[in-house]
């Protein structure tokens, strides 16, 4: 009897050397991308993020996976856009490896459930793997695909964590070597590395994958997740409202619409607001900057608000948001936000777009979802040569050129988001119950 028990024990043993053998072999052909930036604060995330990765698979062998931080590799002004650096992946990985796994620095992975799912595809063939997202109905982002049935195309969500089999990124780094990127917008990058991958059905579509996961750790079906995601509120100390003066650009024919509106829901929230417009209004007030009113672009007006923001407002408030006048904020969620970034640093901060990435360009940040700078970045900025190169030039496009040449990254957040029809949408609300309301 004890033999036999000894035996099952050592085929027991082996068993389990076998499975931890195994599991090393495939660790070991798994690329880990946590898509990072090199902002203080983003970069200590992915890097507590690749030490959970490693604690995690200390384990299952001796060899370590190899996990890439996105901003470490920046020898491309787009790296963050993902696709210009397929050809370095297929170099350095392109044989001896069977996927590449991409994340953000928020996602949550249970290394040994990822293996198990990775494991149920041939790594042979090409797969594009993710947790499935699609349009309900077409949109100006999308420049309006699949217009008659925008359900039928699926992109990933970054957050539940996307995959990529090695035979499909050599194919895409072969791709690229031919047909360069467009120099183009990048406005959606999930919706467009998608889209790019599919090459109008020659390639895979997304393969959704229900393990991959973005529900509360804490929820029923985090059992079944091999990636999990809670949400994109970093937990930081609210900072003090005066730590943050908020510049509303506005002009005469918006006073009396979309001024009303700012009033009536967020401007309470702040301490230290100011409206600038092409005409003084004192019932507003509004500060006119002398600056003239364009139909577009803003340069001139936004420069102008710099300058005063760093010769005319405290010394001691760190923070400068800009927004437009229909652009809908909380500015009590701003404050906890910007409690994790340090004002000494030069932030630029926002929803982050792309033009030209493939080709050289540069990234900005999108003004209709509000801009924030801390007030190194302005001083560093103003202290440059860099200027609008006419008075209704794209101010937001400026200042990513400005900061791309002072080598000052942008810091994206995706809490940042530019929506036209959402203001129109709470216009309209907010006048429905003011007519209620006064009858």
């Amino acid at each position: 009897m004890q033999k036999i028990k000894l035996k099952y024990q050592c085929c027991r043993s082996l068993e389990k050397r076998g499975t931890v053998s195994k599991r090393s072999k495939e660790l070991k052909e798994v690329i880990f991308v946590i898509q990072s930036q090199s902002n203080s604060f983003h970069s200590k995330r992915a890097e507590d993020l690749k030490r959970d990765i490693l604690k995690q698979t200390a384990d299952l062998g001796k060899e370590l996976p190899t996990v890439l931080l996105i901003h470490q590799m920046d020898r491309h002004e787009g790296a963050w856009t993902i696709l210009p650096l397929m050809k370095d992946f297929s170099v350095a990985y392109g044989r001896n490896s069977s996927w590449i796994f991409f994340c953000e620095e928020d996602t949550r992975i249970q290394v040994v459930k990822l293996l198990e799912i990775l494991r149920r595809f041939d790594t042979s063939k090409e797969w594009f793997l993710g947790k499935a997202l699609h349009d309900e109905e077409s949109t100006i982002i999308h420049h309006y695909a699949f217009a008659e049935n925008p359900t039928v195309f699926k992109f990933p969500d970054f957050a539940a964590g996307w995959a990529l089999s090695i035979p499909l990124v050599n194919k895409l780094a072969t791709k690229l070597k031919s047909e360069p990127l467009k120099s183009d917008f990048t406005i959606d990058l999930k919706h467009e590395i998608a889209l790019y991958i599919w090459q109008k059905g020659d390639g895979p579509h997304l393969t959704p994958v229900p393990e991959f996961c973005t529900g509360d750790e804490s929820s029923d079906r985090v059992d079944q997740c091999a990636t999990t995601f809670s949400n994109f509120i970093p937990l930081c100390v609210t900072s003090k409202k005066e730590d943050v003066f908020v510049a509303v650009k506005t002009c005469r024919k918006f006073h009396g619409d979309r001024i009303p509106v700012v009033k009536q829901t967020w401007e309470r929230e702040a301490a230290l607001i100011e409206y600038y417009s092409d005409y003084r209004d004192i019932s507003i007030p509004t500060v006119d900057l002398g600056v003239p009113n364009t139909e577009r672009g803003h340069c001139g007006k936004t420069f102008a608000i710099l300058e005063r923001y760093l010769n005319h407002s405290s010394p001691r408030t760190p923070w400068l948001v800009i927004v437009d006048d229909d652009t809908l904020i909380s500015i009590f969620r701003l404050r906890k936000l910007l409690s994790c970034y340090d004002p000494n640093e030069p932030v630029f901060l926002g929803e982050r777009y792309g033009y030209g990435l493939g080709t050289g360009g540069y990234s900005y940040i999108t003004g209709g979802g509000g801009m924030v700078f801390s007030r190194t970045a302005v001083q560093r900025l103003l202290a440059s040569k860099c200027r609008c190169y006419s008075m209704d030039a794209p101010d937001d496009m400026v200042l990513g050129m400005c900061f791309s040449g002072l080598g000052i990254p942008i810091t994206h957040s995706p809490l940042f988001h530019q929506v036209r029809e959402l203001f129109l949408l709470v216009l309209k609300i907010y006048f429905v119950l003011l007519i209620v309301c006064t009858k």
